[in-house]
């Protein structure tokens, strides 16, 4: 059963002495997320803007639209269809310079705009800031964000004011350099030596391949830190991966070796050290590992399975999947986790079993397995999709199951239809943006209008398929938080045949219900009380929150 003990420190108890841990001599850096702000404006918007009042946010703007040598700055900020808005992203441990991360906009709080539905940010500069007094004093440039803002769509009442003045950009902000992790050795350890081993160490267990040469993880630095990169396999789970290399013996003799595994086999089919000892031994990993980590899989406690299936999944073992497999259908404290192990796999019987799981009731496991194929092979003909006129992804599966759709208010702009036969019920009226209306008001008759300022209206007639009117929208101009508009109201209105969903993705620190087994030769009585029970091996960051 998960956290049933609170062990002070689980990755330096009960190691034979002749076996140092990594974790007892050094502790990870880069780990934390950095939060990155800016300033920036909205424009676009349909008279829903505000002209800000004088404020640190204010000068900030002036100063940036000045260095870009914009005329008449404050003639566009006093417009109604641009709104000053404070931009926010996050940084993950591990990113790299060029990859896309997700950015969150509001408008201030002394701001009286109304609405950034349909607005488009443009790039705003994104550093670590501080506000000191009246002036906002900025860090490094660590990245860039523009795009267009996606304001929740599902949002009704009041809530739909409070949430008109704030979207996201999915996917809108880009790193200007990577994120370096690291190791950093305690002082009282700290030696030319000791890294050197240690480097030594993670390389004997980690390596990859750049340019078809074979190069280790870990670099010495000094006699206090080395740099660590991300191995391949561990691209989407990063806090397990410094979990990992912290649980690597710096030096450890062959007997030392078997010793520990012996311990570590009677320690992984205890409950309460399984996770930790799932751990160890993937980080040992090999042959012998794998052997102890199998006899984890037969056990009866259902704990020890999971724990010793996910370590063999990143050992790249094809019998763990069918236990992974079944925790991603049938425990949701457990799908995180399951779907992750299995998408860092290079194995056929995993990709089977995902795609089994698309065609499944649950919208947040069929969007998982998708999310994780997607991650285990982009280029996949199943997952891999299009871009609709480079505004967002688009993907249509060819499986079975209850019509489902798919988008997403996190990591990137992606629409999913779970099956080809996706159907809209006429009447009813739907908008996709300011400028395109969808009128099903006919018997069977859709019509598409987009309305030109200046220029006659343009039209055309679809069907009732959703694949369709999609794509036929997208060509009239429509982005993707205008076709997620779309979707929602056409679901609102009952014209959808289907489901629509928005971000239904697993959730990570679900408990779970362990009940203690009642004997069969027992009295009836009061059912036992719940155990709250909690995965004990990090979030991945495939399903991380929203950046």
């Amino acid at each position: 059963m998960f956290m049933r003990a609170e062990p002070k420190d689980p990755y330096v108890e009960e190691v034979p002495s002749n076996s140092r841990l990594i974790s007892e001599v050094a502790h990870p850096h880069g780990l934390n997320r950095i939060k990155v702000e800016g300033v920036g404006l909205v424009v676009g918007l349909d008279g829903t803007g505000f002209d800000p009042p004088p404020s640190p946010q204010r000068a900030a703007l002036l100063g940036e639209m000045n260095r870009r040598e914009v005329a008449d700055p404050n003639q566009i900020l006093s417009s109604p269809n641009t709104a000053l808005v404070v931009v926010r992203g996050v940084l993950r441990p591990g990113i790299q310079a060029g990859d896309r991360f997700d950015i969150e906009v509001k408008t201030t709080s002394r701001s009286e705009a109304t609405s950034l539905r349909g607005g488009k940010l443009l790039e705003t500069r994104l550093t670590e800031l501080a506000v000191l007094g009246d002036q906002i004093r900025k860090g490094h440039l660590m990245g860039k964000a523009k795009g267009s803002l996606l304001v929740d769509p599902s949002a009704t009442g009041e809530d739909a004011i409070a949430h008109s003045t704030r979207g996201v950009i999915l996917g809108g902000g880009v790193a200007n350099k990577s994120r370096k992790l690291g190791l950093w050795i305690d002082h009282d350890h700290q030696s030319v030596r000791l890294s050197q081993q240690i480097g030594k160490a993670v390389n004997d267990r980690f390596h990859s391949y750049i340019d078809g040469v074979k190069r280790g993880v870990s670099t010495p630095k000094t006699d206090e830190y080395l740099e660590v990169e991300v191995h391949p396999r561990y691209k989407d789970n990063v806090g397990r991966y410094m979990r990992v290399i912290r649980s690597i013996a710096i030096s450890e003799s062959r007997t030392a070796r078997q010793q520990r595994l012996l311990l570590l086999g009677e320690q992984l089919l205890d409950p309460v050290t399984a996770a930790t000892a799932a751990i160890r031994l993937e980080a040992i990993g090999g042959d012998a590992a794998i052997e102890v980590l199998e006899q984890g899989l037969v056990s009866s406690d259902p704990d020890v399975r999971f724990y010793a299936a996910e370590a063999m999944a990143y050992l790249d073992q094809t019998d763990a999947v069918q236990v992974l497999a079944e925790a991603a259908r049938d425990e949701p404290a457990l799908r995180v986790n399951a779907l992750a192990a299995m998408s860092a796999m290079d194995d056929a019987a995993a990709y089977e079993e995902l795609r089994e799981l698309l065609s499944l009731r649950s919208a947040e496991t069929r969007y998982g397995a998708f999310r994780a194929l997607w991650a285990m092979s982009p280029n996949d003909p199943l997952v891999k999709g299009e871009s609709l006129k480079g505004r967002f992804s688009y993907h249509v599966l060819n499986i079975e199951g209850p019509p489902l759709i798919h988008a997403t208010s996190s990591h990137r702009a992606e629409i999913v239809l779970f099956g080809t036969e996706h159907r809209l019920n006429t009447p009813f009226v739907l908008d996709a943006g300011k400028n395109i209306l969808v009128n099903g008001l006919g018997e069977g008759e859709i019509t598409v209008t987009r309305f030109q300022a200046g220029s006659a209206n343009e039209q055309r007639s679809v069907t009732g398929d959703v694949d369709e009117l999609v794509r036929t929208v997208v060509e009239f101009g429509a982005r993707y938080p205008d076709v997620v508009q779309m979707l929602q109201q056409a679901q609102d209105s009952g014209a959808l045949v289907g489901r629509f969903r928005v971000n239904a993705l697993p959730e990570y620190g679900r408990t779970i219900d362990r009940r203690p087994t009642k004997s069969s030769s027992s009295k009836p009585s009061k059912p036992a009380p719940a155990v709250d029970a909690s995965i004990e091996t990090p979030m991945p960051e495939l399903f991380g929150p929203g950046e």
